[in-house]
């Protein structure tokens, strides 16, 4: 059976979810195919009023529905039968993903959705087995640490991954016996309206699952200046951070966990297996055409192996198979707007300017839609923008280092410290730079994160505060509570 599809007989939502209903709302803003540049849809903006009403049924249901007093055993299955309804309803929701996003159908319902599916599942399985302790105190106290949830967490994702960045927060604040408000991109909002939908089907309370939909400066701003809301949750960039730190600060004091941007190093050494270092390396910038936080944008490799391994990556540049996303064809992603595209492009003339040579790549490709070239570019000085900027595109520098010393000052970032890969089969040098560089995830001889979830992620430096996945992920959804007790 193919996957593929006619873009335009896809059902679009659009609307909010809140309270365990649709609500329609005027579209505002238009909603573009990057595959084509055809407007598919619009979004509508929600305003402090409809943030309002979507805080209050959050409230609300918890309040009803006793969700964070549940048996924890009964949250779980409420969120195991929304996981199987997730996974029931992969290919409406892989068209309603790849229609409008950069997301390949292929890899939306293969990857991206079933990834969303066991995200659920696997944040499910905490809530019976984190909780609180007991402390050692006196023998005439009782000392206890208890552990509990927020209340209403405020969500915001970005558009690069939709359905799963929806999974990431979702699944632990659910679980932690929370209740969400989530804001999804502007530029791919529906598959978070198709989820909280999913969620009513399957029997979560109505109001614990809610969608608000809009852009930054009005929606994302109500949301996370709410009083209502008692902990924000938000995935992007390093700015838009930033902005929301500054936000909060404004309107009153409340944790965040912020998942931001990167500009991550891949360090390769000359004894390191260079056909692994190239698969690796292509995948880690090839993948979404590289619109990914965790892209490892900066290679640094030792000089003896350098020409080797450039070799490699052009021949793997060379063998993308650009696409619309709703062709089952299709492995490679477009850009998501005109204006990205023109901003990859405006970085790369400026490294160009600078003396940096384009090997490969370096221009949008002349077929339909917003794509770029796989891109490689040597002759980088430190300071140059193709080196510092977070391109968000399939742009790849490569340098050349001398020893251990020079790969490691290379490999440093002044803003980012989210990602890194290493490649060597020296056992004790792999430690040696792992420990030396700061990054929230250093990855050696691979590039990306596995699938078991348990790892944590999040940044150093201007990528970010706290921890996405992982059991740090559930019990950042939870505050702790100290209780001392005179016998």
């Amino acid at each position: 059976m193919s996957l593929s599809f006619d873009p335009s007989a896809v059902d679009l939502p659009i609307g909010h979810h809140i309270g365990g209903r649709f609500v329609a709302s005027a579209a505002e803003l238009p909603v573009c195919r990057p595959s084509d540049g055809v407007t598919q849809a619009g979004c509508p903006v929600g305003d402090a009023d409809v943030v309002d009403q979507a805080v209050t049924a959050a409230k609300t249901a918890l309040k009803a529905s006793g969700w964070s007093r549940l048996r924890p055993r009964d949250r779980i299955k409420a969120l195991h039968r929304w996981a199987d309804l997730i996974q029931s309803e992969a290919a409406w929701l892989g068209r309603m993903e790849s229609v409008v996003s950069t997301r390949p159908i292929g890899q939306s319902i293969s990857g991206d959705v079933a990834i969303t599916a066991e995200q659920i599942r696997f944040f499910a399985e905490f809530a019976d087995k984190e909780g609180g302790t007991v402390a050692p105190t006196a023998s005439d106290k009782l000392g206890m640490i208890e552990s509990e949830p927020f209340g209403v967490v405020g969500a915001i994702t970005p558009w690069n991954f939709p359905i799963s960045m929806a999974g990431w927060k979702f699944g632990p604040a659910l679980a932690a016996g929370n209740a969400v408000v989530l804001k999804p991109s502007e530029m791919t909002p529906f598959t978070a309206v198709a989820l909280a939908e999913l969620a009513v089907r399957a029997g979560l309370p109505d109001g614990l699952v809610n969608v608000v939909l809009g852009d930054g400066a009005t929606t994302g701003t109500a949301l996370t200046g709410h009083p209502g809301i008692a902990k924000v949750s938000f995935t992007g960039s390093t700015a838009a951070g930033a902005a929301i730190m500054a936000n909060v600060a404004r309107t009153g004091i409340k944790p965040m966990t912020l998942e931001l941007g990167g500009k991550s190093p891949q360090v390769v050494f000359a004894d390191a297996d260079l056909d692994l270092a190239a698969d690796c390396i292509a995948r880690g910038i090839l993948a979404n055409a590289g619109q990914v936080c965790v892209a490892g944008s900066r290679v640094i490799v030792e000089a003896s192996a350098f020409d080797g391994l450039a070799e490699r990556l052009m021949s793997r540049f060379a063998a993308i198979a650009p696409g619309p996303t709703w062709d089952e064809a299709s492995a490679y992603s477009p850009i998501i707007s005109a204006k990205q595209l023109a901003r990859i492009e405006s970085i790369v003339r400026a490294a160009q300017e600078r003396g940096a040579e384009i090997v490969t790549g370096g221009e949008r490709l002349e077929r339909p839609g917003t794509f770029f070239a796989p891109t490689l570019i040597t002759g980088v000085s430190p300071d140059s923008p193709a080196v510092t900027e977070e391109i968000f595109g399939p742009v790849l520098t490569l340098q050349a280092f001398a020893d251990e010393a020079e790969a490691i000052a290379l490999a440093d970032h002044p803003t980012y410290g989210l990602c890194a890969g290493v490649y060597t089969r020296d056992l004790s040098r792999a430690i040696r730079i792992t420990r030396a560089i700061e990054a929230g995830t250093v990855w050696v001889n691979r590039y990306g994160r596995s699938a078991d979830h348990i790892l944590p992620t999040g940044g150093y430096k201007g990528s970010g505060l706290g921890k996405d996945l992982g059991r740090d992920a559930y019990r950042a959804n939870r505050r702790t509570k100290s209780v001392l007790i005179d016998l």
